[in-house]
């Protein structure tokens, strides 16, 4: 059985996230990937016996400074993954511990997005986390096959954990 810690912070005063109902979600998504791509993953083929990572969720103003001060890009962003685990050439296990990193979310670009598509800001907001998750597992959307690849998983994990 593996331990899951996940942590939430909320510094975005425009929505009070309900930060232990999407930890549970998170937890659930991150479950289903486990069963469903772990062989594809960045654990794959190590040992531990707890995964931690951290969620941020911030406004665009602020994922505007994060993306221009670490990624050199010069405009707000509706999440920014911090894979640690999986971007790391060392894969540090620190007391069978693994961190994978941190996925920041800007609530507004959440918001305005659901508007968007005719979804609720929670779904969105689900559909953000299962993207992050991706990430701080190794997979990435350079090419379109990735992409749909991608899209397709977190539609069968938010379909599995019923949003």
């Amino acid at each position: 059985m593996i331990n899951l810690n996940l942590f939430s912070e909320n510094i975005y005063e425009g929505w009070e996230v309900d930060e232990k109902q999407f930890i549970d979600v998170a937890k659930k998504i991150l479950n289903f990937y486990l069963t469903e791509v772990f062989e594809k993953s960045c654990l794959s083929g190590f040992k531990y016996d707890t995964i931690s990572f951290d969620f941020l969720y911030c406004d665009s103003k602020k994922t505007h400074e994060i993306n221009k001060e670490y990624r050199q890009k010069d405009y707000p962003a509706d999440i920014i993954t911090f894979a640690i685990f999986a971007d790391s050439e060392e894969k540090f296990i620190f007391d069978g511990e693994v961190n994978l990193g941190e996925v920041i979310i800007a609530l507004d670009k959440v918001i305005e997005e659901a508007v968007k598509k005719g979804v609720t800001k929670e779904q969105e907001l689900a559909f953000l986390i299962s993207h992050g998750i991706l990430h701080l597992l190794g997979f990435d959307h350079q090419t379109e096959e990735e992409y749909n690849f991608i899209i397709d998983l977190q539609n069968k994990a938010l379909g599995y954990v019923k949003i």
